[in-house]
């Protein structure tokens, strides 16, 4: 476990060193560039000499994706997202976050899966409808640690970063729990789907995470407030997101949900026991930094998987479909609350195709993909998943600040 943690830490340094010092590239693009150019590299020398690729895929073939990222890197990831947000901000457009985050993904989720049922079956793929819900249920939620990546540093008007950047928090909860009862349909069949059970797991999920985080973010809040120790304020932060992490995974309930939640509730409030203190702030720079090492390390194991992913050559027509569905589905889970709630809404038309473009995934989707069991359907869904979030990242990550430019040049 150690060799391979250190193995980690050592090629992200690499990686960023190389981004830094020759490529300056934007710190999550150029890592993840540097890290799938290392994994085709390793690819092709597999082809040429096992001998040799078998000491460079250890790394990526000894790490659990999926238990990693969704068990132990997505608490922490989140906590450090939601309590770096400014509440002030995310209270004035939460309307448009909570809806993007629920509807928004519900809808997604509906057109990818139609859409790819659809354009699949005219070129004789042949992928059952409930499949083709699932494949949406897990490239619909917007990854927040890409997404805070990629816009930090950029242009973007004040609300809109505050939309982009909520929903993709709140997104991931929904985005998860939908994702498990399409799972659980293509297991037992529509057939011996319980509604009401569902529909209870639903609520279990979403306002149990909620529920948790609010409590326990109140009782850290309190213990942190009542200190001047900053040791212990840090120790109590991290204790406050592995509690919250093993407390939900225990009771079923949402890990990210309630780890944003309690975020959000820490960090929109001053900790600071004296006008002098500083503790809050440096409690900010503390999860600012752990937030970008994980980012680091997070975008260098997606490019690493990459080497476990070696049939993706057989799906360039269903990756290339997916991308362009992806983007379509999301532009009309936004355009179809917007055009029926356009009143109640803080957003204007001219920030669809922002909020559309700004729209990345990435670890949670692959995490998701790779967790799928065993069925005739997996390897594509995988693949097609690798596609997506690449493109995402690299593509829309590398174009985003250009169209935001493009489209407020006239101010």
């Amino acid at each position: 476990m150690f060799l391979i943690i250190a193995l980690i830490i050592i090629v992200s340094a690499v990686y960023s060193y190389i981004n830094a010092r020759f490529l300056k590239l934007p710190g999550t693009i150029g890592i993840v560039t540097l890290a799938i150019l290392g994994s085709i590299l390793t690819i092709v020398i597999e082809n040429l000499d096992p001998g040799i690729a078998k000491y460079l895929t250890v790394l990526a073939k000894h790490i659990n994706f999926s238990t990693t990222v969704l068990n132990v890197m997505l608490g922490f990831l989140l906590f450090a997202t939601a309590f770096n947000l400014d509440t002030r901000k995310l209270k004035r457009e939460m309307r448009p976050v909570l809806i993007l985050s629920t509807l928004g993904v519900i809808i997604s989720t509906t057109v990818f899966g139609a859409l790819f049922y659809w354009i699949t079956g005219l070129i004789d793929i042949k992928v059952p409808f409930v499949y083709c819900l699932l494949f949406g249920a897990l490239v619909s939620p917007t990854d927040p640690v890409a997404v805070a990546a990629v816009i930090k540093g950029s242009k973007l008007p004040a609300n809109l970063e505050t939309i982009i950047s909520g929903e993709s928090l709140f997104n991931d909860g929904v985005g998860l729990v939908l994702f498990l009862l399409i799972l659980e349909v293509t297991q037992s069949g529509v057939n011996n789907l319980d509604i009401a059970k569902a529909i209870l797991l639903f609520i279990q999920e979403v306002f149990g995470g909620i529920i948790l985080g609010a409590v326990t973010g109140w009782l850290a809040f309190k213990l942190m407030k009542s200190i001047n120790d900053f040791q212990t304020i840090v120790l109590v932060s991290l204790a406050l997101v592995m509690l919250d992490s093993v407390l939900a995974s225990y009771l079923h309930l949402s890990i990210p949900l309630a780890v944003v939640t309690a975020g959000l509730f820490v960090g929109g409030r001053s900790i600071n026991a004296t006008n002098k203190e500083k503790s809050h702030e440096a409690l900010e720079d503390f999860w600012l930094l752990i937030d970008e090492i994980l980012n680091a390390v997070l975008f260098v194991m997606i490019g690493l998987q990459m080497v476990n992913v070696p049939f993706i050559s057989n799906y360039w027509i269903t990756g290339g479909i997916a991308i362009v569905i992806i983007l379509g589905a999301r532009w009309m889970s936004i355009m179809l609350p917007l055009t029926f709630l356009r009143k109640s809404l803080n957003v204007n038309y001219n920030s669809i195709n922002i909020l559309t473009w700004a729209g990345l995934r990435g670890g949670i989707s692959i995490a998701l993909a790779l967790a799928l069991p065993i069925s005739p359907y997996r390897h594509m869904i995988l693949s097609g998943s690798y596609f997506i979030v690449i493109f995402s990242i690299v593509v829309q990550g590398l174009s985003l600040n250009r169209l935001i430019n493009a489209s407020y040049k006239k101010d």
